[in-house]
């Protein structure tokens, strides 16, 4: 029976970690086969802080241990039945307590063989009877401190994951405000989302190492797990305070070493942060926090500690911190383009007001708007499909097509920029016709967005090549046949650390100083994907800033046979001449869309009438009996897809039903179709849109 003899006070008690207002004390589970032992370590470990639960026997101790969590275990050695050191490995392959701490008690066993046998079953601390009173509730204090910040954290962590989710709910209110953008940071909420996992994954899986240095003889225990986080093998630290200052991190060791110095100075509890490099060359944070305990005459004893690794949550808070600086940069981006149109427009509109009937400020008000309005419709269609490219729904039309149209039509596009800026554009194709398989409009985007950027990044008067050349079977990849087309200027070139990340999205915010060239920088990423989605290859290439730039896009030419193929899709529109008056019937609740497009369709010589909500324009076509039905999708109450199914299920209604909206996904055009829509487009509509679709009706014969 191991018996205890408690020494008296050796100084004042130092007192429990503070415990936040309201909150549970610390669960403290002591041993002994001896009452009386177990009361001594009642007194000695009064604290209210502590809640300490007693157990007089390994099986007592056992059923404590499947009822309650605990921060730490005080276990006496010698018991009946079963010893401490046969509990202890108990205890150690249970994985809901194999973390418990276990600090052993004895009155006999005092061997070093001993005391290695109880570090050997995992335990952080060895002490003899009678022990210290001071140095057991030091001791005690600091384990209980570790799992108090270990709930800490825990707390850190879920208001960390609420601030996130709030995040992820004002960019989802952004969506809404903006539902012609509303997939375009598809991307940085699954990067955010990503961050969260790994963030949760650190928390789980965070590792805690404990060391004991006896200053009085030179002897350092380190757990395994501590030499681990320093990147050693087992017993491979060299236990001297020198072999540990070569393990941290150059930058960091003058700080630790002062706080290993504060330490012996005030013997109070220090905690600090220090890279660990390892020697595979990665580096990893570690959270230690440790404390000098002293004898009555103030002589250092001993160091006691634990360190955490905190690799992850330093790596996912850079995370957040750099998705957040990306996230921040693209609305002040996107702000300032929407600006830029915005303004002109709104001149132009004042002008309009200021001029009255003058001819030539009437006509270049309408140029202004026209112009404007145009680039808007850019910077939405480029986003939009960015995000639909990215979520993997952009559908591409196939058919045979030549290069030679597609470089025709791409270089006609840019050709008022470029004759602005003064440049030569050269232009050198393959003697023969190359065939590709592909979507002509999408190959027609790729090359305008190339030579668009050549010509913006280039300087007044600049060289500008474009260059095709069918290749080497035997040079590419499987031995297909293939066409090389290659876009160099004599621009501002790229720098070499911006080279690899130039067809990411946003690049273009940090490739130039200003934003006097305007755009998005989505340009490259779609030339990219629409390049990948056709079996090809891009590639960048600069020698450097102020040395031009070269892009070269690989496609694949396969053997095109047969006729050619129709894409599929929308309904195809054949026009008639001369149509005659149409009545037209417009449903949108935009009071000035609705309005203005009813003017404009008017002054085509058509009766037109208006309906703001779903229900009326149902009854309005009832009563009207219109050739056409121009529909939005986003009603009040009833939306535009019921709208039309309604109105299909009357047999009375013969008029045409068409949908202009401002959700121009290929599921909204399916589900206007499912609908009994014959045509879906995206607003704003241009005129000659609307001539084409009027040209396809005749007017319904009418008594």
């Amino acid at each position: 029976m191991s018996t205890t003899t408690p020494g008296g006070p050796t100084g004042p008690r130092p007192p429990a970690p503070a415990e936040p207002a309201g909150a549970e004390p610390i669960n403290i589970l002591i041993v002994d086969d001896e009452p009386k032992n177990l009361t001594v370590l009642e007194t000695v470990l009064n604290d209210p802080a502590y809640r300490l639960v007693r157990a007089g026997s390994a099986d007592q101790a056992l059923l404590a241990l499947v009822v309650e969590e605990f921060a730490l275990l005080i276990l006496d050695v010698r018991m009946p039945g079963m010893t401490g050191f046969e509990l202890a490995k108990m205890i150690k392959e249970r994985k809901k307590t194999a973390r418990v701490p276990i600090i052993f008690l004895t009155a006999y066993y005092n061997e070093d063989q001993h005391v290695l046998e109880g570090y050997g079953t995992g335990a952080v601390d060895y002490l003899h009877k009678p022990v210290n009173p001071a140095v057991l509730r030091s001791k005690v204090a600091v384990f209980a401190d570790l799992h108090r910040k270990t709930r800490e954290v825990g707390a850190a962590n879920r208001a960390l994951l609420a601030e996130v989710t709030e995040r992820r709910r004002a960019e989802e209110r952004l969506r809404e405000l903006n539902d012609t953008l509303e997939e375009r940071v598809a991307e940085r909420t699954e990067a955010l989302r990503e961050s969260e996992t790994r963030m949760r994954l650190a928390q789980d899986a965070a590792r805690i190492g404990t060391f004991d240095w006896n200053v009085q003889t030179g002897a350092y225990v380190w757990t395994p797990e501590l030499e681990a986080m320093y990147g050693l093998p087992p017993g491979g630290f060299g236990g001297t305070p020198a072999a540990w200052e070569q393990l941290l991190h150059a930058e960091d060791r003058a700080e630790a070493v002062r706080l290993v110095a504060r330490a012996f100075e005030t013997g109070l509890p220090v905690e600090g942060e220090w890279r660990v490099p390892w020697p595979d060359g990665s580096v990893h944070w570690l959270m230690s926090r440790f404390q000098v305990f002293k004898s009555a005459t103030g002589a250092p004893l001993r160091m006691t500690g634990v360190n955490i690794d905190i690799t992850r949550r330093k790596q996912a808070e850079e995370v957040l911190r750099a998705s957040d600086r990306q996230k921040n940069e693209f609305l002040s981006m996107l702000a300032h383009e929407l600006r830029n149109p915005l303004a002109p427009i709104r001149n132009a509109t004042e002008v309009l007001k200021q001029c009255g009937a003058d001819p030539g400020r009437l006509r270049w008000a309408h140029g202004v708007i026209d112009r404007q309005l145009a680039h808007l419709v850019r910077l939405v269609d480029d986003l939009l499909d960015v995000s639909r490219i990215t979520l993997g729904k952009i559908r591409l039309s196939v058919e045979p097509t030549e290069l030679e149209a597609v470089l025709g039509q791409a270089v006609e596009a840019v050709r008022p920029l470029v004759d602005k800026f003064g440049h030569h554009l050269e232009v050198a194709l393959p003697p023969h016709p190359v065939h590709l398989r592909g979507d002509p409009t999408r190959l027609v985007q790729v090359f305008v967005n190339l030579l668009t950027n050549a010509a913006k990044y280039t300087e007044a008067g600049g060289h500008i090549r474009l260059a095709a050349a069918r290749t080497d079977p035997g040079a590419e990849p499987g031995g297909v046949p293939a066409v090389r087309v290659r876009v160099r200027d004599t621009g501002i070139g790229i720098a070499p650390d911006l080279l690899p990340s130039v067809f990411d999205l946003f690049t273009q915010a940090s490739r130039s100083l200003d934003r006097s060239q305007g755009g998005l920088g989505v340009g490259l990423t779609l030339v990219r994907r629409l390049v990948e989605l056709h079996g090809g290859t891009v590639e960048a290439h600069s020698d450097g800033v102020g040395r031009g730039s070269e892009f070269t896009v690989t496609l694949p030419v396969p053997d095109v046979q047969g006729t050619d193929e129709r894409p599929s899709g929308a309904e195809r529109i054949e026009p008639r001449a001369d149509p005659g008056p149409l009545r037209v019937v417009v449903i949108d609740d935009n009071v000035d869309g609705a309005e203005s497009l009813a003017d404009l369709i008017g002054l085509l010589g058509h009766e037109v009438r208006i309906a703001h909500d779903g229900a009326a324009g149902i009854g309005l076509v009832r009563d009207f009996e219109p050739d056409i039905v121009l529909l939005d999708i986003g009603l009040p109450g009833m939306d535009g897809y019921e709208v039309a199914r309604r109105l299909r299920r009357d047999a009375a209604t013969r008029a045409v039903l068409v949908t202009l909206s401002g959700y121009g996904r290929e599921e909204d055009r399916t589900l206007s179709r499912e609908a009994g829509c014959k045509q879906h487009f995206v607003k704003p509509v241009d005129l000659g849109t609307l001539q084409t679709i009027f040209s396809t009706i005749r007017p319904a014969a009418r008594v």
